[in-house]
């Protein structure tokens, strides 16, 4: 199963059609986002996908978001989310409490945790899990990743948006 990473978003209309159209090509069946969308109207760019979401610190409109992902047929949690996907057990978490990110990653009920907050991608494996942070879809003047993951290979590859 190919599982499509972003984060961190805040509004970027263009990145998030990019990495969309690239989820398209890659035949992605799934996309967690792992918050910081900001506007809910983001939500409509994932329409074609399953969608899996978790509310960040600063996404407001809570109810607004959750009506929109519930439009797309998505699920949204606040802020953690347990799921499970080809067999694997994945932790989607906002990452807005770093004590709460290791702890999850090191206690080895999960094989997959995923998440964001800090813009800095990341991948590493702590034990049995694979710990993902797919960075900021928005860049912020610096560079704007989000990510592929290969749930059969546990194979992520991050990718570049570009303006």
């Amino acid at each position: 199963m190919l599982i499509g990473l972003i984060s961190d978003t805040h509004d970027h209309s263009p990145h998030i059609k990019q990495a969309v159209q690239i989820f398209k090509q890659h035949k992605v069946d799934l996309v967690l986002h792992a918050g910081d969308y900001c506007s809910p109207f983001t939500i409509a760019f994932f329409e074609d996908f399953s969608l899996k979401g978790v509310v960040g610190k600063n996404d407001g409109d809570h109810p607004q978001l959750k009506e929109k992902f519930e439009a797309i047929g998505g699920t949204l949690g606040m802020h953690f989310l347990d799921l499970e996907a080809n067999d694997r057990k994945i932790a989607l978490y906002s990452g807005i409490e770093p004590p709460i990110t290791a702890a999850l990653e090191h206690c080895g009920h999960y094989d997959i945790v995923v998440s964001g907050h800090t813009h800095e991608k990341k991948k590493e494996t702590i034990d049995e899990t694979l710990a993902i942070n797919p960075g900021t879809a928005h860049g912020f003047g610096n560079e704007a990743t989000f990510a592929l993951l290969n749930t059969d290979s546990m194979r992520v590859e991050f990718m570049s948006l570009y303006q």
